[in-house]
């Protein structure tokens, strides 16, 4: 498993802390006020909780980050995520770093040249999370990947779909769409040429954001 700093300890760092403890990753956690990092110890006790700022080299060194394989910087201020990022990698060259974008007129910046291998604009990427879900009827999105370029989706193929009745390999998918699986009467199934799709079947999807409505399309009910 992994080695990795969290900087930042408020409600985004110590959810992201929480889910990589919960994955059996090694986690440490910058955090600069001395209450919030007592609080954290007391809830993660698992973690390595180290008191300080993530922008000044000696604390991320106290933090590991000679061993560290990532470093993620999601603290409040973008200037912060900036600097955690740039000692990280030049200072530290620790080989993967990932950083919260808090404003995104400020994404611009956020680039390989600053440090950051990737970043998050938690804005931008909810914004797009919340059109999609108003425009794509009952398709739920439960992973976001590649900033958002694509997406892990589910959907129930209704009885009316253009799929149904259909082998999998008939239909004209969207090129950037791959099937990865298909949940029937609680049963997760092979998906095969020869696999005819049928109503209620719940199909899972990785799709490019460019095809979503496409996707939504042939598992919907077709438009009244």
């Amino acid at each position: 498993m992994a080695s990795v700093i969290v900087v930042g300890g408020g409600k985004v760092g110590s959810s992201v802390a929480s889910l990589l403890l919960d994955a059996g990753h090694g986690v440490s956690i910058v955090e600069r006020a001395e209450g919030g990092a007592a609080s954290l110890q007391r809830r993660l006790v698992k973690a390595a909780i180290v008191l300080g700022s993530g922008t000044e080299a000696a604390t991320l060194e106290r933090a590991g980050v000679r061993g560290a394989d990532v470093v993620a910087a999601v603290a409040g201020a973008d200037e912060t995520n900036l600097v955690v990022c740039s000692l990280a990698r030049f200072e530290f060259g620790v080989p993967r770093t990932i950083a919260r974008i808090v404003d995104p007129a400020n994404a611009w910046i956020f680039e390989a040249d600053m440090g950051v291998d990737v970043a998050l604009n938690q804005a931008d990427l909810l914004a797009h999370l919340v059109a999609e879900e108003m425009s794509l009827g009952e398709m739920t999105t439960l992973l976001k990947l590649r900033k958002g370029r694509y997406s892990l989706v589910e959907e129930k193929v209704d009885p009316e779909a253009p799929v149904v009745g259909k082998h999998y390999e008939e239909v004209e998918w969207p090129v950037q769409c791959r099937i990865v699986g298909v949940i029937r009467d609680g049963d997760l199934i092979d998906v095969t040429s020869d696999v005819v799709l049928r109503p209620h079947d719940e199909v899972l999807a990785v799709v490019h954001s460019n095809s979503m409505a496409e996707v939504a399309r042939l598992l919907g009910a077709p438009a009244g």
